[in-house]
């Protein structure tokens, strides 16, 4: 495969890390780190949504992941965030990064479903649960997953750090997320409304790490620290990585 004869740069992304991106909408968050590298060959993206779906929820859907592809973009669809780390074609890659941009689960009543409704919470919070617990078993041993996900209540409520702990994460950091920062992303409803976008408010990219040791059956584990040593890590150190 082509490699990078030197780093580039977005935000927290770099060309030398393997990236996963998951519960992508229109891939426009993954078409504008394909565009900071220049190339996507480290890249794979994926959606809930079959190819055919896209093309009917998404106007800019299929333009992207055409660009996506002519830049070495692995790109799969119908991957349940659930169950991906079973996915026959991702069992056995490990990644740098793992993104999740603004997680939902959909609505439980439909229109007449509301944010605030305890039930309509859990259900949220089992979408996540389930998300850490398969991007743990596919992350680098100093890899990192990202989840930017809405700060104010009822959002606040989904507690995706006590969530994160509870499967062996912890968090590394919490860092102010801007769309500005990434041109050309627009976030995406995905239920209802599809291509439209919704204000993100104020919201934070949460940063996950491994704990060194976890035991959910003794309850014993050991954390590590934003201090220690793979602090301010940025991924792999150099151009080439194989799959």
């Amino acid at each position: 495969m082509e490699v990078f004869s030197f780093e580039r740069k977005i935000k927290h992304y770099s060309s030398y890390q393997k990236i996963l991106l998951v519960g992508e909408g229109d891939f426009s968050f993954a078409v504008c780190l394909a565009r900071a590298f220049g190339l996507a060959v480290n890249m794979v993206a994926t959606s809930l949504d079959s190819r055919e779906s896209l093309m009917l929820k998404y106007s800019e859907a299929m333009s992207n992941v055409k660009e996506l592809e002519a830049k070495g973009c692995i790109i799969l669809h119908e991957v349940d965030v659930h169950s991906m780390s079973r996915h026959p074609l991702l069992i056995s890659i490990r990644f740098d990064r793992i993104i999740y941009n603004f997680p939902h689960a959909g609505y439980l009543h439909g229109p007449f479903s509301s944010e605030h409704n305890r039930f309509q919470i859990w259900f949220h919070q089992d979408l996540i649960r389930g998300f850490l617990q398969n991007a743990r078993e596919m992350l680098t041993a100093i890899g990192e997953i990202h989840v930017t996900h809405k700060t104010k209540f009822p959002f606040s409520e989904w507690k995706i750090v006590e969530l994160a702990q509870k499967v062996g994460l912890y968090l590394v950091h919490e860092e102010q997320f801007s769309p500005w920062d990434y041109p050309g992303y627009e976030n995406k409803r995905g239920a209802g409304m599809c291509d439209q976008t919704f204000p993100v408010g104020m919201c934070s990219t949460f940063k996950f790490a491994k704990l060194l040791c976890h035991s959910t059956t003794s309850g014993f584990h050991l954390g590590i620290t934003t201090s220690g040593p793979w602090s301010g890590y940025s991924g792999i150190n150099g151009p080439r990585m194989q799959w």
